[in-house]
């Protein structure tokens, strides 16, 4: 029996952009049901409070899209008991290290050279077409564990924001949230106390200029143009959303009925 938990906000010390999905409205006026489905960034730095808090919302399964260089910088997610963790990278771990290398210890002038004149936000649109068109096993096997039995269920990356906000987006089209429901929830982590820490090399006065600041905000922001990148991607390539949940994900209706019942009040 899935655990229904308060759908107010909990303050974790140690995780950022933590989020219960629920309450999100679909097309046919059903609602994301509360306590089953909920987005993070990494779980790394989890303290002893919000390891029993996370422990208390029964999960079955979490999700964790980082790969193993985002797993060498920040660490292994805390382990919680009887919570199954599958990792399954959603960017291949040798691409862009020698970007995020950039952007954490490079001098301006390197910054300027990748990220200035529209460079980053160029950067950020093509990740997420390329996200949804050449990850379809990858969202599939999430999609077909949680019609099987893994929920409740989190997803996170490391800020929670991208492969996360992906992941979470196809999730919610395959039961039929509404796209501007879907859209509102991923902009909300740009508030303040969700988004990610930028960790940069040298003294504060060097390393978090407002020029430095503007460059890299391309990579922090949720926008939603990276969003509809994703959407544009799945029309270009499959022509409509069931025709990419079905050829895509391989999501029979069948499928998507079974989800809705596990997913939706």
């Amino acid at each position: 029996m899935t655990q229904q938990v308060p759908s107010t906000e909990p303050e974790l010390a140690g995780v950022r952009n933590f989020r219960d999905v629920g309450g999100l409205p679909t097309a046919d006026g059903r609602r994301v049901r509360h306590g089953v489905l909920f987005r993070s960034g990494h779980l790394a730095h989890a303290t002893e409070d919000d390891a029993a808090f996370l422990a208390s919302l029964g999960l079955h399964t979490i999700f964790d899209f980082r790969n193993a260089a985002d797993q060498r910088l920040e660490g292994p997610d805390v382990a919680l008991p009887g919570v199954r963790n599958v990792n399954l990278p959603l960017s291949d771990p040798a691409d862009g290290a020698e970007f995020w290398t950039m952007v954490r210890d490079g001098d301006l002038g390197q910054l300027r050279g990748i990220l200035a004149d529209g460079k980053g936000a160029a950067r950020m649109t093509a990740s997420y077409r390329t996200i949804v068109k050449e990850r379809t096993a990858e969202h599939s096997r999430v999609l077909h564990a949680l019609v099987e039995d893994s929920v409740p269920a989190l997803m996170h990356c490391a800020a929670g924001k991208d492969r996360a906000g992906i992941s979470i987006a196809v999730t919610l089209l395959a039961v039929g949230v509404e796209r501007d429901a879907i859209v509102a929830d991923y902009l909300e982590s740009n508030a303040k106390h969700r988004r990610y820490k930028v960790r940069r090399s040298g003294s504060a006065e060097s390393a978090y200029t407002p020029e430095v600041m503007e460059l890299l905000s391309p990579l922090f922001d949720a926008r939603a143009e990276y969003l509809q990148a994703a959407f544009d991607s799945i029309e270009e390539t499959w022509g409509g959303v069931d025709t990419y949940l079905e050829q895509g994900l391989s999501l029979t209706p069948g499928h998507r009925e079974r989800l809705r019942e596990r997913l939706l009040d």
